[in-house]
């Protein structure tokens, strides 16, 4: 049985196509700005499908409601999915006095839900903070689903050393060769990035990686597969969490840009609701 939030409702109707049996829910507001949660009917088991992307608070907030609304109901075990996990960057403490604000979230998540699923987080050594059951989803079924047959007999690449891994997992789903960008300091105010040990003439290119924002990285790796001969670009990314224009500035550097829709965007075409439904 699942529950959507409202940060989620973009995934319901998809949810409910492909077999997933959905309680009722009333999500509003009062006139003073807080948040009423009511659910319409019961079940031992459920599962809470949330994103936790603008406004993060308050979506984080109704996470916790609803949460107490069904145990309040009697569920028994409670599952949160949270596609797009806020504040899942600030995972350290940089300067005296901060909080590792992941920390924290996660530990509130805690007080309602037995079980912890997120889709690629930036760092998944922080799911050691949710004390239950705690799973890092990775969409490289789905990305390679999507581009397998416009990529054909391509090369997966990651932006860095970081995403490396992202990459590995979508071509060994395509049967292809991956690698990453390397950055090297030519001079005190250039650098320079390469991929590292493969050959991209004439072969097309996937870019796969966790998050996009202004897509700067994006559109400077595009180019420079185009100076190397390098046949279709394309970009694929988890999270679109996209600056103003940055759609915009990516598409025109690639033949195609596709995010999956852990949060809803025009370019979100590759979906999670599937693995959802596997959990």
């Amino acid at each position: 049985m699942f529950v959507v939030g409202s940060g989620a409702r973009h995934l319901e109707d998809e949810l409910r196509r492909l077999g997933g049996e959905l309680l009722g829910t009333e999500i509003r507001k009062f006139p003073d700005g807080e948040k009423y949660v009511r659910i319409l009917g019961s079940a031992d088991e459920v599962t809470v499908v949330q994103s936790t992307f603008r406004p993060q608070d308050e979506h984080l907030l109704e996470l916790l409601l609803i949460g107490d609304a069904l145990r309040e109901r009697g569920a028994r075990k409670l599952r949160a999915v949270v596609p797009y996990l806020a504040y899942s960057r600030q995972d350290r403490v940089t300067k005296d006095g901060e909080p590792v604000s992941v920390r924290a979230v996660m530990r509130a998540i805690d007080l309602y839900y037995d079980e912890l699923y997120v889709f690629d987080l930036h760092n998944p050594g922080t799911l050691k903070f949710f004390p239950g059951k705690a799973v890092n989803v990775s969409p490289a079924r789905a990305i390679a689903d999507y581009f397998g047959d416009k990529l054909g007999e391509g090369v997966v690449l990651a932006p860095d050393r970081g995403a490396r891994e992202r990459a590995r997992a979508v071509a060994e789903k395509l049967g292809l060769e991956y690698s990453h960008f390397e950055k090297k300091r030519v001079s005190p105010t250039e650098v320079q990035i390469r991929p590292v040990d493969i050959d991209v003439g004439g072969k097309n290119v996937l870019i796969v990686d966790d998050i996009i924002s202004t897509g700067g990285t994006m559109v400077k790796a595009a180019n420079l597969l185009r100076k190397m001969g390098a046949g279709k670009v394309f970009v694929a990314v988890t999270h679109g969490v996209f600056a103003e224009g940055a759609i915009e500035r990516v598409s025109k550097a690639v033949d195609e840009l596709a995010v999956t829709n852990t949060i809803p965007t025009p370019v979100s075409r590759i979906s999670i609701v599937p693995d959802i439904l596997g959990l």
